[in-house]
């Protein structure tokens, strides 16, 4: 399993507003989502989340400043090649203007605007712990050939 990352700019203390972006093409397309992507070879989990949030936003990170929130392992029953870890991030500071990319399309919401609807469907389960501060690891199965979920294990951590 390719070992993933995802990053999530966040506004206010408690948050207020999450950016997130619409993917454009591939895994995920049409969905909203945190910026992030595979690590590469010789890459580090905090140098492939600072990476993949210019590549994906145009904001610039220092790895200092992510804050791990949690892990998912993604389990796509009969899709193995898809299976992946996902290690999850928050970030309150940046440099740096938002940016459309060719991957995707960024946008602010409020939390109490989230688009859950036009989201990966695991994503209720765990958000509300991320933006509380609640550290967490789980496991979600997706059904074969799927975006329904046949089951999600979550642990907090604290």
């Amino acid at each position: 399993m390719e070992a993933t990352t995802l990053v999530f700019p966040v506004q206010g203390r408690p948050i207020e507003r999450i950016l997130l972006g619409r993917k454009k093409r591939g895994f995920g397309g049409g969905k909203w989502n945190g910026f992030g992507g595979k690590v590469q070879s010789g890459e580090t989990l905090l140098q492939c989340a600072v990476r993949e949030l210019w590549e994906e936003s145009g904001l610039v990170a220092e790895e200092g400043e992510l804050r791990w929130a949690g892990r998912i392992d993604f389990i796509f029953e009969g899709q193995p090649e898809l299976d992946h870890p996902a290690d999850i991030y928050l970030l309150e500071r940046w440099q740096g203007e938002v940016v459309e990319t060719d991957e995707m399309l960024p946008q602010w919401f409020e939390v109490s605007q989230i688009p859950f609807s036009e989201m990966w469907a695991d994503d209720e389960f765990w958000f509300e712990d991320m933006l509380n501060g609640s550290l967490f690891e789980a496991t979600c199965n997706f059904c074969q050939k799927s975006e329904k979920i046949a089951n999600f294990l979550k642990n907090n951590l604290r």
